[in-house]
């Protein structure tokens, strides 16, 4: 066949709209609308609903990005759907009321069970259960180390935070922090993590090692009730969602003292970063909406209508 012919069929097969690619995008999981809203990431317009259960909340990716996972939290399980073609591979069932969880560098799955007080490590190829590890009253938030040595675990009611050796899926400490712990994150060299505490207004700072309280810092907002929290590429900067208080509360990693607030969407609910740092992604729950920020102007650069109450968001962008 003559070289161009093949140069001409090779792209007329790239640009069919039968062809599946990758695509950079962002997926947001609509609490009430039991579907998730798929963003392109580039133009930032809303290229597609994908329905999914009752009560979709926490999003993830697999570790090579070639699988999206979303807790049905009504229907007791987690749904695989391919990120490029947006089909549903399959589900798997994941203990009661899976709220939120994290996906390990191995790429098993570790939930929280919010009913059950407990925390359980799936592996999602196969939907097997692989552990069960007890913690607090109301676990909610999961985020494991970027070197896979360690997982958090906070639990609301019992005010802490579990942390938890991966090698064995054992407690190795609980810490005591403030009022209805939701999220935390992990820096890179799994030494230090830093939480939110909703109830308190609090965000903490905390020697994961030692298992040691660095700092505690109040909001100074009687409206800001903490969700999520991020950390930026350089580790220089934290990103905190203010939930009533309507903002993105900007802090200074090391010392904890606010920079600033973005003001954003009723209720700021859920955070994710894209992956070269630049723009943040909030979940606006009672405003239906996802807020862009620029981080360099750390700014709201544009507000994107979704679902009812969104929850949870995800960048597919590497």
């Amino acid at each position: 066949m003559n070289f161009n012919w093949i140069k001409l069929l090779t792209i007329a097969i790239f640009l069919s709209p039968f062809a599946t690619y990758a695509k950079d995008r962002v997926f947001v999981t609509n609490e009430k609308s039991n579907n998730i809203s798929v963003i392109n990431a580039e133009t930032l317009v809303i290229e597609d609903t994908i329905n999914v259960g009752d009560r979709p909340r926490g999003i993830g990716l697999s570790p090579d990005s070639s699988e999206l996972y979303v807790a049905i939290s009504e229907e007791n399980k987690i749904v695989v759907i391919d990120p490029n073609s947006l089909e549903i591979l399959r589900d798997f069932e994941a203990g009661s009321d899976p709220e939120t969880f994290a996906v390990h560098p191995n790429g098993n799955i570790y939930i929280s069970n919010e009913d059950d007080a407990k925390a359980s490590v799936y592996d999602p190829k196969t939907g097997k259960e692989l552990a069960v590890i007890k913690v607090g009253l109301e676990p909610e938030g999961v985020t494991i180390s970027p070197d896979g040595k360690r997982v958090i675990v906070t639990s609301e009611s019992t005010n802490m935070l579990h942390v938890i050796t991966a090698s064995d899926n054992a407690i190795e400490s609980n810490i005591l922090v403030g009022s209805r712990p939701r999220s935390a994150v992990f820096t890179r060299s799994g030494d230090i993590a830093y939480a939110t505490a909703e109830i308190s207004g609090e965000v903490v700072k905390v020697d994961i090692i030692n298992a040691k309280i660095l700092k505690t810092i109040p909001l100074g907002d009687s409206k800001a009730k903490p969700k999520d929290v991020i950390l930026s590429k350089d580790e220089k900067i934290i990103y905190v969602a203010g939930g009533r208080a309507n903002k993105i509360i900007v802090m200074d990693a090391d010392t904890l003292e606010i920079i600033k607030g973005i003001p954003v969407g009723k209720r700021v609910w859920g955070l994710a970063m894209s992956s070269d740092g630049q723009r943040v992604f909030t979940t606006n729950g009672v405003s239906g909406t996802v807020s862009v920020i620029d981080t360099n102007k750390n700014e709201v650069i544009k507000t994107i209508e979704v679902g009812k109450f969104p929850w949870g968001v995800v960048v597919k962008d590497k």
